[in-house]
């Protein structure tokens, strides 16, 4: 279904970037926003799934008061936030390191019981080229399987796993990010969810997949992976996509309800974001 923003605003105005999903947002300065204006944006945002905003210059303490207008601060269970703002997840990419956070198509803490409702990501440093992340529209990904296949779907669930203390070997490549890995202790990193998720704000229905899908919840692997295999490579067709080009002063928020994201690593100069995830409800 082609993006349509449906609604006229009286304070911002909403530039698709893609056909399916993602706008710029721009007429707000979100260091000092009213509370119409908010309202606009979240209304905006909720329709086009994926709101960017350039040319910001907020503070960490105004991206947090920004974040915590949408919802509390969830904490990623593996990485530890910066020393005087543990709200925010700072990624930075040396040219050096060969590992790029976030870089396979997913969903933001998935693996968590109540998984993050959004991603707020905010550019510092970014390179001359590349290091743009891409984004998927799950809600267009559902409507495209066929009838029998979402009637097959409608009650399965996944088994979603967070990375193991073995798998997060692979942030040495990156120094600086392995320095932020911590033990998450007793917090829950395996969860089972709805396959078919509805969205709590819209009641639309979305493919709910990504790369910590390990199976599907009562099924062994060898019997899920031919499905997760499809699924996977379905949710992620061009015409499901947008991507986002970065540069400091881009702010990008996306719905992970509804979206899968990858960050595309393709350069090899410092880069440098400030990442907030707001928490989010149990799927259903």
């Amino acid at each position: 279904m082609p993006l349509d923003i449906a609604n006229t605003y009286r304070h911002i105005s909403v530039h698709p970037i893609a056909g399916t999903m993602g706008a710029e947002i721009r007429g707000a300065d979100l260091a000092n926003l009213s509370d119409e204006v908010f309202a606009e944006i979240k209304s905006a945002w909720l329709e086009c799934q994926v709101a960017v905003f350039r040319d910001q210059t907020i503070t960490p303490e105004q991206q947090i008061a920004l974040a915590h207008r949408f919802g509390e601060i969830h904490h990623h269970p593996f990485m530890k936030g910066m020393d005087d703002y543990p709200d925010i997840l700072e990624i930075v990419k040396e040219p050096s390191d060969s590992y790029t956070f976030g870089a396979a198509w997913h969903t933001d803490q998935m693996f968590n019981p109540k998984p993050a409702m959004a991603t707020m990501l905010y550019a510092h440093e970014t390179p001359s080229a590349g290091g743009d992340t891409m984004f998927s529209n799950m809600y267009a990904a559902y409507d495209a399987l066929s009838d029998g296949m979402k009637t097959m779907l409608a009650d399965v669930k996944t088994w979603c796993v967070g990375s193991k203390q073995s798998d997060r070997a692979r942030y040495s490549a990156n120094p600086v990010m392995a320095s932020k890995v911590r033990d998450p202790g007793d917090l829950q990193t395996e969860s089972a969810h709805p396959l078919i998720r509805t969205h709590p704000e819209t009641g639309r229905k979305a493919l709910y997949i990504g790369g910590h899908v390990k199976r599907l919840d009562g099924f062994t692997e060898a019997e899920s992976k031919p499905l997760v295999d499809y699924l996977m490579a379905h949710s992620i067709r061009p015409e499901f996509t947008c991507r986002v080009n970065w540069k400091p002063g881009t702010l990008t928020l996306w719905d992970n309800r509804c979206v899968q994201h990858y960050a595309v690593p393709d350069y090899n100069e410092r880069r440098r974001m400030h990442r907030i995830t707001i928490a989010g409800d149990e799927p259903f």
